[in-house]
């Protein structure tokens, strides 16, 4: 099968599989897994050749490592130390050695043991990095120690390579020391941070002074690529280099450029990994040992999860993100596959027992995202449930206004008045909310403000003004209704998120009701308009048209607004109306002028 229809098989696979999977909730990397089992040669047989696709899509992996390098400033990095270097140190030994013990007790050899161990301790920087990115938890305090976990586990990879010589003999022994390349290595990673610190912002600059988007594309990936390739010939994980670089362009004025530019090729290149993955699982020996495969998988799993959770409550002394982090990093990882081969090479590990690590590290992948999405439907709603906190209305004294909903526009009102020494009392049912206001010196109390009896608590009766601004329109029309009902004789100025919720409030008898996003949006039409070229007393008359427009056309439309079909009749000839009008302005314009 030529190149081309290799890539015609992974793009329908990729774009039947992803979709369908993602409606089922279980998220794009299983849809790419299972694309790959299919066309692979245990499925359909569609693409034969999974060594150099898996090999060539680690790239995607490298651009994913880039980009999350370009995220994280050099100071931030410094921030994460104490995950990368303690937690991922704490993880990389401590399931290694337990993996180590199971690998005993099962029968292996001590230096087989270790290396399986050490190598099941990995975890895959692109599964995980993927579904906290999917999830939007990359910037959550477990997510960040999972990505300090992961990255500790790429520099790891120096020393087990290293031990790989030590350990057994290669049919085709190095005559290099093992000292002469580590020194090789760390001169390489010197050498990257040099060239992106003095190199690279130039070059970048240079570039960018042709104004060719093309020539900037290929540059960017050249650095990538060239990067990846180049600490990888002295052993070190290709994602680790272009992290690296990543890292020190995060503060050049390219970077946002850098990210578009190197995106596409990223998601392209992640989707075929994932595919070569489900593509190497060998479903034969899956169905010839089903028992045993299965127990080893879920053996791995479990093992990895409880020692990440214990390191997990150790660190952040709560159970919820040590349970997260635990199910996130549990699988196996793509440096296995590199590893288990090379240890076939050293004769430290028989060619059976490397093939058996290889599917189940694969099948362990498979088994993330649906944990994750297991734990997050039924077993972490479980950890958000709190105490439910009392209610603390009780001002000190009689005010004229209060304030249901602190808010962008509560707290507005609020300032306002506090500016002007006029008392109000201020409510709101998210105690985080008041949590987050008392720091700056507000007083607010805690409470639901549809409740007669809080109402009464806040003295309703002894107030004028009643400022509705909560942002729930549920909630707004559950307290507008209360307090119509209770108390007559508070002047009601509510705040409206869309006409609908307008028209609600009108029906009660509120008469100030003033739509959030309304004036903002009339002053920025304004200023728009004088940058166009219009003067001052134009652009002003041109929207004082359309406000007086708008509102008539609000207060017509209002007797309607259950019926759609009415309301969009209504609509179109209001429209018509207001081209008319500006026709007709335009029109006496030009008389006078």
């Amino acid at each position: 099968m030529s190149v081309f229809q290799q890539a015609l098989v992974f793009l329908a696979a990729a774009v039947v599989a992803v979709p369908l999977f993602k409606r089922l909730g279980l998220g794009s990397v299983l849809g790419y897994l299972a694309a790959g089992m299919i066309i692979g040669p245990w499925g359909i047989g569609a693409v034969s050749d999974v060594e150099s696709i898996l090999h060539f899509s680690e790239f995607g992996v490298v651009f994913l490592l880039f980009l999350i390098g370009l995220e994280l400033q050099p100071s931030r990095l410094w921030e994460l130390r104490k995950s990368v270097f303690g937690l991922g140190s704490l993880q990389v030994v401590g399931s290694g050695l337990l993996l180590a013990a199971a690998g005993l007790l099962l029968g292996l050899k001590g230096t087989t043991a270790l290396i399986t161990g050490m190598g099941l301790s990995l975890s895959s920087t692109a599964f995980a990095l993927q579904l906290l990115a999917e999830k939007n938890e990359l910037p959550t305090e477990y997510g960040r120690a999972s990505f300090g976990i992961l990255l500790f586990q790429d520099l790891a990879v120096i020393p087990l390579l290293a031990l790989l010589p030590l350990l057994g003999t290669s049919d085709s022994p190095s005559t290099e020391p093992t000292w002469v390349s580590a020194l090789k290595a760390a001169g390489v990673l010197v050498g990257v941070v040099l060239a992106g610190r003095y190199v690279l912002r130039p070059v970048f600059k240079v570039l960018a002074s042709f104004h060719s988007q093309e020539l900037f594309t290929a540059t960017a990936l050249l650095l990538v690529m060239g990067t990846a390739a180049l600490v990888s010939a002295v052993g070190l994980s290709m994602a680790l280099g272009a992290f690296l670089a990543g890292v020190l362009l995060a503060d050049s004025e390219f970077r946002h450029e850098l990210e578009a530019d190197i995106e596409p090729f990223k998601g392209l290149l992640l989707g075929l990994f994932f595919i070569a993955v489900g593509m190497s699982v060998n479903i034969g020996l899956v169905t010839t040992k089903p028992l045993l495969v299965l127990a080893l998988v879920l053996g791995l799993v479990a093992i990895k999860a409880v020692a990440l959770f214990a390191i997990g409550r150790w660190a952040f002394k709560n159970n919820e993100p040590a349970l997260s982090m635990a199910i996130v990093i549990s699988q196996g990882g793509e440096f296995a596959f590199v590893l288990f081969r090379l240890a076939v090479g050293y004769h430290v590990m028989e060619n059976a027992l490397a093939d058996l690590m290889v599917v189940v590290v694969s099948l362990s992948m498979v088994t993330t995202p649906l944990l994750f999405t297991a734990y997050a439907r039924w077993v972490r709603p479980r950890f958000k449930k709190k105490v439910q906190r009392e209610f603390d209305v009780a001002p000190e004294e009689d005010n004229p206004v209060i304030i249901a909903g602190m808010g962008r526009v509560g707290q507005v009102v609020a300032r306002m008045l506090r500016a002007k020494r006029i008392g109000f009392t201020a409510l709101d049912v998210s105690s985080e909310h008041i949590d987050f206001i008392k720091r700056f010196g507000n007083k607010v109390y805690y409470g639901d403000a549809s409740r007669l009896d809080l109402l009464r608590a806040a003295r309703a009766e002894k107030a004028k003004i009643f400022v509705l601004a909560i942002d729930d329109i549920a909630a707004s029309i559950r307290t507008a209704e209360t307090v119509r009902q209770h108390f007559p004789h508070l002047t009601i100025f509510a705040r409206a998120r869309n006409r609908q919720h307008v028209y609600s409030l009108l029906n009660m008898g509120i008469q100030h009701v003033m739509r959030e996003t309304w004036v903002s949006s009339l002053e920025m039409t304004e200023e728009i308009l004088e940058e166009l070229g219009y003067t001052y007393s134009e652009a002003r008359k041109t929207v004082e048209r359309f406000r007086q427009h708008d509102e008539q056309l609000l207060m017509s439309t209002y007797p309607f607004h259950k019926d759609e079909k009415k309301l969009a009749e209504m609509a179109a000839q209001a429209r018509k109306e207001l081209e008319s009008l500006f026709e007709h302005d335009a029109a006496e314009q030009k008389k006078v002028s």
